[in-house]
């Protein structure tokens, strides 16, 4: 019994020194390092687009004109070829202009949330787009040509993808067309009547498109093309012989002939560069 109290007494005396030896080497170890914090890939935030801002445009294209015509007496007024006949011309277009787009978000149709432009557009076609008219009772025929043609106007469009926009357009339209000199329909030779230059005023509408060129070009270069419909009021034409007195004869024939009826309308299809000076 002694020797089992003797061994027992040194077992818990030296689980004492044991705990109170290990207490003290944990004090003296250094903390354990705190554990490093996950890595954590950067958000990537996708580009905003704004297309609101003042925009250039310059370029070029094609157009045609038809005129519905009929003659009349200068003197009576009453219809000298009373059948309405179509002429017509065709040729090229070069354009400048620009404007300036507001973008509108925020709406709400049933889920889908649109984003609309709007904007004020201002251009000038220099063109060259020449065709006949026609004088029938003394058998004249000239070449006249689209010289000129400016507007102004609104459009509105939908913002398709961040950088593409579909647009409708529409608004106030003059043209210009140059004098006529008309010559004899079977020889070709000159008569020295002619029918003056006017400019004439109508509308037009039109639509198209315009997206992005980068990264061909630097940001704020688009593409736009677009078809226009102009059509603009008629216009008396008296085919006169300039210089002469209205009582004078010119050719052998009587100074004025007939006043021609010209009713055109223009269609043009062109292509242009834009730069955006607000664009990111």
């Amino acid at each position: 019994m002694k020797r089992l109290l003797a061994a027992a007494s040194t077992a818990v005396a030296l689980s004492v020194v044991m705990l109170s030896t290990g207490s003290a080497f944990a004090a003296d170890l250094p903390a354990a390092p705190a554990p490093m914090p996950a890595y954590k890939t950067p958000a990537v935030v996708a580009p905003t687009y704004s297309w609101t801002g003042l925009y250039l445009n310059a370029g070029g294209g094609y157009g045609i004109w038809a005129a519905d015509t009929t003659t009349k007496s200068p003197a009576t007024g009453a219809c000298v070829l009373c059948v309405v006949e179509r002429q017509g011309g065709r040729g090229y277009v070069a354009t400048a202009g620009g404007g300036f787009d507001y973008q509108i978000g925020g709406l709400n149709f049933g889920g889908w949330n649109p984003q609309i432009l709007v904007g004020l557009q201002a251009d000038y076609d220099f063109s060259h787009i020449q065709g006949t008219i026609e004088d029938q009772t003394p058998l004249f025929t000239g070449n006249i040509t689209n010289t000129g043609t400016w507007a102004v106007g609104a459009r509105v469009g939908l913002i398709v993808f961040p950088q593409m926009l579909a647009y409708t357009n529409g608004g106030y339209t003059d043209a210009h067309f140059g004098r006529a000199n008309m010559v004899f329909s079977g020889s070709g030779a000159g008569t020295g009547f002619s029918t003056p230059s006017f400019s004439q005023g109508g509308w037009f509408l039109g639509g198209g498109t315009e997206t992005t060129l980068a990264p061909l070009l630097p940001n704020g270069w688009f593409l736009r093309s677009e078809y226009r419909y102009s059509y603009y009021g008629t216009k008396n034409l008296t085919d006169t012989c300039p210089g002469a007195s209205l009582s004078a004869t010119c050719s052998g024939l009587v100074n004025p002939q007939n006043t021609i009826t010209f009713h055109p309308v223009v269609e043009t299809l062109t292509t242009s560069l834009i730069y955006k000076f607000n664009w990111q």
